[in-house]
């Protein structure tokens, strides 16, 4: 799917989240690695790696999976509580946890299990079990992110009691990561290893980490545990095992560590242990600005600016995409101008793709209703009700006394037919709408579609 350009609303204000996001991954990775002990030569390519490696850029049209930030910003906070344990750092820590989880519910998970693995790893390195200032810290940050995502979290609940609606270990098997999966990249620089793949089976997910996130990553490992300062080698221990257990995760239930995670609250609501890969990055980011430190300090004040000006080039061609793959926004019918301005009602929007495969194609009703933001009985979501699902399949026969049943159900009272989607069948739609103009009153048409206002069922 494409990322759209333009300068109208709602998209300009989707190219300023897009963007946000990777300011703020950057800048939050960036705070972490400073946190840590990286100077600002170190820490800037170490957090250009993580914000803008090949995952993100090639899940650019699914716009919460941008959404990176939290995930060094909660770990900023795990390591500010550990350092000096208080309740303001607490509340701050349920803060960084309760914004990912809101932007992303996939890394809100991830951030959760990273911080709670953290929590008992530095309790242990800093021999903080006694420490009730640190525990209180730490409950204080459970309590305020639960309190924060609990309204939004609780209708989802309400669904799931419903509708009955899991994902199971079978969706997380097809799902999962393969190894041809780390070797899968979007950037330009990587594209022989695309070649190298392409007789094996199709990867399931881009989680190549880049060359310099794995070579300064791996190096990171050898160098900090020989390394004298013990928070160096305390942060090699958490952020290195975190990209192990990471990595396990994301080969899904085959490999074992998932179908454990599986059973926990939460883990019925996904589906894709692939995305795991992104905590592997995030892990290696932080090591390879570890070895960057090490790098700089061995190279002299006198060399210093120019490796740290060769490392962060490398990294610009190592994850360079451009020129990225903006899309200028499709037209919105003139028609949907009219219907803006009538009384609030539903809409149903014709051709109604009823067909399993087909049902992305509603999202193109979803992106339209922001011109008129009617009620919409057409829609996407990973989640679909059973009730919409036999719903869909009649619909699909519009116009016909069926369709008309469900329209008259669900008190549908403008229809919108988009004459260019029917194709080389808009005459024939034409055709069988014609017994049921009397109950149709015309009140838009343009060369795409025609509006029309409901008013009577056969």
């Amino acid at each position: 799917m494409p990322v759209y350009w333009t300068t109208r609303n709602p998209f300009a204000a989707l190219n300023a989240v897009v963007l946000f996001s990777f300011v703020s991954s950057f800048g939050c990775a960036y705070l972490l690695m400073r946190h840590l002990g990286a100077d600002p030569a170190a820490a800037a390519p170490a957090a250009a790696l993580f914000a803008f490696c090949p995952y993100v850029f090639s899940h650019t049209a699914h716009i919460q999976l941008l959404m990176t930030a939290g995930l060094p910003l909660s770990m900023l906070a795990l390591h500010r509580v550990a350092d000096a344990p208080s309740a303001r750092r607490g509340v701050a820590l349920g803060l960084a946890l309760a914004a990912q989880a809101l932007s992303c519910a996939y890394y809100g998970i991830f951030a959760g299990l990273m911080v709670g693995y953290g929590v008992l790893l530095l309790a242990t390195t800093r021999r903080l079990w006694p420490s009730r200032a640190y525990w209180t810290a730490i409950a204080i940050g459970a309590v305020t992110s639960i309190a924060c995502v609990a309204p939004f979290f609780l209708p989802f609940l309400h669904m799931q009691s419903e509708t009955g609606f899991t994902r199971s270990i079978a969706e997380a098997l097809r799902w999962s990561a393969n190894p041809q999966s780390y070797l899968a990249s979007s950037a330009h620089a990587h594209r022989w290893l695309l070649a190298l793949i392409r007789g094996m089976d199709r990867w399931t997910e881009v989680l190549f980490p880049g060359l310099l996130a794995t070579t300064l990553g791996l190096a990171g490992v050898v160098a900090g545990l020989r390394a004298r300062e013990a928070r160096t080698r305390e942060a090699v221990l958490l952020y290195g095992s975190l990209a192990f257990l990471a990595f396990w995760a994301s080969f899904g239930p085959g490999a074992g560590l998932y179908r454990i995670l599986y059973y926990m609250p939460l883990f019925s609501f996904l589906r894709a242990p692939s995305r795991f890969g992104l905590a592997v990055v995030f892990g290696l980011a932080v090591l390879a600005s570890l070895t960057l430190q090490r790098l700089l300090r061995a190279a002299g004040e006198r060399r210093r600016l120019l490796v740290a000006t060769c490392v962060l080039l490398a990294a610009i061609v190592d994850l360079n995409i451009l020129p990225f793959p903006w899309e200028r926004a499709p037209l919105f019918p003139p028609s949907y101008a009219v219907l803006a301005k009538l009384p609030r009602a539903g809409v149903a929007e014709f051709p109604f793709y009823g067909g399993r495969v087909a049902w992305p194609l509603h999202t193109q009703y979803m992106l339209f209703s922001t011109a008129h933001w009617m009620p919409l009985v057409n829609g996407y979501s990973d989640a679909v009700p059973s009730d919409w699902r036999e719903t869909a399949i009649v619909l699909d026969s519009f116009p016909s006394n069926d369709s008309f049943a469900v329209l008259a159900r669900h008190r549908v009272r403008y229809i919108t037919i988009h004459w260019d989607m029917f194709g080389p069948r808009a005459d024939e739609i034409r055709r069988r709408l014609a017994p049921f103009e009397r109950h149709l009153k015309p009140i838009a048409s343009d060369d795409l579609m025609s509006v029309y206002e409901v008013v009577s069922f056969p």
